[in-house]
């Protein structure tokens, strides 16, 4: 549905990678404000488990093959599960709980930074030479700078929470990685769907490990709009934008939307909650978008090639 629009009406693409960056980068905010009224864990595994229960529904009525039919489809699955949703987003509600959702926004951005440094360690055919040695420290420095950690700061809860959403990004990162030799031609989204379930169902665990109690939530307008909006807006809906566009623009150009987020959350936390992103802040998104422009400069260099040849 998303996918045919988008191939053929660049101005559809971008209204619809703006409206990806809007979603996913107001959710880091959502998640800020849910956090007054839910547990960490609970509230990403009610979240996912909701999403994955909607997209599977969705795959059942839009694909011929929605279950998985081997091993590697299973395993797939299960390692998105793990890492990309479970593991993640544990730590990222965790870390949230002493960080801000802009400065979170900020640190996930280094996640495709991250990505092509695990590809160079994992896949046989990826590789990092200086230049994107250069680029993978670059994107460190930034992380580094944002969670300034002088002696003093070094047991602060904002560097604790920093750490977890970087050690999140990391999951993210290398379940990325890992999915690339699992890949068959099972549907993007039965497998997203999978996912979330699988991922929810650790969520859970780990919530009853924490020993987070569902008494805790606190049923209002704000927890119930912060629920809906990740479940229903980030959870679906930019999903399935996201694979139309994957399939519209391939991975290269899209990972740019994890640049767009960052500013979107800083937007929401100043109107939600009148935070300033602060100048440490700013200067370590700098420093990883560079990153990413130093890995990623063959891709965006045939980007502007084709669009300037596409519009002569």
């Amino acid at each position: 549905m998303f996918g045919k629009s988008l191939d053929s009406s660049p101005a559809a693409t971008v209204a619809a990678f703006l409206l990806l960056a809007l979603l996913w980068g107001g959710s880091f905010v959502a998640i800020e404000a849910g956090l007054h009224y839910f547990p960490p864990l609970l509230f990403a595994g009610v979240r996912y488990l909701v999403a994955g229960v909607v997209v599977l529904g969705y795959a059942a009525l839009t694909v011929d093959q929605w279950v998985p039919r081997n091993r590697t489809e299973w395993t797939g699955s299960l390692v998105a599960g793990g890492l990309v949703i479970a593991l993640y987003h544990a730590l990222l509600y965790v870390g949230e709980l002493h960080v801000s959702g802009a400065v979170a926004a900020v640190i996930v951005s280094l996640s495709p930074v991250l990505t092509a440094a695990f590809a160079a360690l994992i896949l046989p055919n990826e590789r990092l030479g200086s230049m994107e040695l250069g680029g993978f420290l670059l994107g460190i420095v930034g992380v580094t700078v944002i969670a300034s950690p002088t002696a003093d700061a070094l047991a602060s809860a904002q560097t604790l929470g920093a750490g977890l959403v970087l050690l999140g990004a990391v999951a993210f990162a290398l379940g990325a990685v890992l999915l690339r030799p699992l890949r068959t031609d099972f549907s993007l989204v039965a497998l997203q769907g999978w996912a979330m379930v699988s991922g929810s169902v650790l969520l859970f665990a780990g919530a009853q490990l924490r020993g987070e109690s569902a008494a805790a939530i606190v049923w209002n307008a704000t927890s119930v709009v912060s629920l809906a909006y990740l479940t229903v807006l980030s959870g679906v809906v930019a999903f399935l934008i996201y694979f139309a566009l994957l399939d519209a623009v391939g991975p290269a150009q899209l990972h740019l939307v994890g640049y767009v987020e960052p500013v979107v959350a800083a937007a929401f936390s100043w109107l939600v909650f009148g935070h300033v992103i602060d100048a440490e802040a700013l200067v370590g998104f700098l420093a990883i978008l560079a990153g990413f422009v130093v890995l990623e400069r063959h891709a965006l260099v045939d980007l502007v090639d084709a669009r300037v040849g596409s519009e002569a």
